[in-house]
């Protein structure tokens, strides 16, 4: 076991101490996922990228520790689940504040989307595209909870097929067909 798997557990127990030494060894591949993240999300977030890393690490610490100060346990077996994590919550803020910005414009209304837009190797561009990717993908977890983990980890995450198939235990192979799967499924779903 080396020593990042050694961190991420103790971390994933409760270990402030270890979740710091996490982060601060990661933050390079935090920054690549980050700048992955603003690169598809453009201007449509007020923060940079190493804002996006900041307030990741703070939204896994509050995960780490329950509201009256007592620790919670979380899984980190290794680096790539790390990782895809980070990319999971990354992705939930860019999210948050597209809700948030959304919400201030319609005077805390959400108003109905149509989706109609098909998605490809591009970033969406504006707020309602972001979040009817999102629904999108939400719906494709209901269905099937590993193609939305694929396209999460590939498209928001940044992270190769070869990444992604180890830190879900398939083969490369399913990784492609999955991605080849979702990508129909988002197509068809954002036609809608």
């Amino acid at each position: 076991m080396n020593d990042i798997t050694v961190l991420l557990r103790a971390a994933g127990l409760g270990d402030a101490a270890a979740a710091e030494a996490v982060v601060a060894l990661l933050y390079a591949d935090l920054q690549k996922l980050a700048h992955s993240r603003m690169r598809q999300s453009g201007h449509l977030t007020l923060l940079d990228a190493t804002g996006l890393v900041h307030e990741s690490y703070l939204r896994l610490y509050s995960k780490l520790h329950k509201a009256d100060g007592e620790q919670q346990q979380q899984d980190f077996p290794d680096r790539k689940h790390f990782l895809a994590y980070a990319s999971r919550v990354m992705h939930n803020i860019v999210i948050d504040m597209v809700r948030a910005r959304q919400a201030a414009r319609h005077g805390g209304e959400f108003e109905h989307v149509t989706l109609n837009t098909a998605v490809a190797e591009l970033p969406p561009q504006g707020d309602d595209e972001i979040l009817r990717v999102h629904e999108a993908l939400a719906e494709l977890a209901e269905m099937d909870p590993r193609l939305a983990q694929v396209v999460e980890m590939r498209y928001f995450g940044g992270l190769l097929e070869a990444e992604i198939a180890q830190t879900l235990g398939v083969t490369e192979r399913t990784v492609q067909r999955d991605w080849q799967k979702a990508r129909l499924f988002l197509s068809m779903a954002l036609k809608a």
